[in-house]
């Protein structure tokens, strides 16, 4: 589970604000990546799971890990929780990612995260450079406009 941002209340109206992001989409800038393309400790040292079996997650996660993943174990039951110890060696369950060689998308959208209410496709400026200058553009008109009143 992902942590929820830490999001400042806006005084102002969404229309009036503008977004400046820096991002790398998983869909196109990570890979699947083995155990051991990325150090996973599990794969040198092995590793265990608890799984509680009154649950019917629990049980489903424990059908898995007996019948279907393949990977050797040892399983040890107590009340209905079981801990199962995998050996060192054997890929672990994390869905690991790699990033690739892309360059970030420098974007500006009308809004932030309540919403965008022109309907206006993000900016995305060719290089960090020029992304930067924009975001130093804006923060000095906004200054100035504080200056004025």
């Amino acid at each position: 589970m992902m942590p929820q941002p830490f999001r400042v209340d806006s005084r102002l109206p969404v229309g009036a604000v503008q977004t400046y992001q820096v991002v790398s989409p998983l869909a196109t800038h990570f890979r699947p990546a083995s155990c051991a393309e990325v150090d996973c400790p599990n794969l040198e040292h092995g590793w265990r799971t608890v799984v509680d079996e009154t649950t019917d997650l629990g049980r489903q996660q424990a059908h898995y890990i007996r019948k279907e993943s393949g990977r050797k174990f040892q399983a040890l039951a107590d009340g209905g929780l079981t801990t199962f110890i995998f050996e060192a060696g054997q890929a672990c369950f994390a869905q690991h990612q790699v990033r690739l060689d892309r360059p970030e998308h420098y974007l500006v959208r009308a809004g932030d995260w309540r919403g965008n209410p022109q309907g206006t496709p993000a900016r995305q400026h060719a290089n960090a450079d020029d992304w930067i200058d924009d975001f130093a553009n804006h923060q000095q008109a906004l200054a100035d406009r504080i200056q004025r009143g």
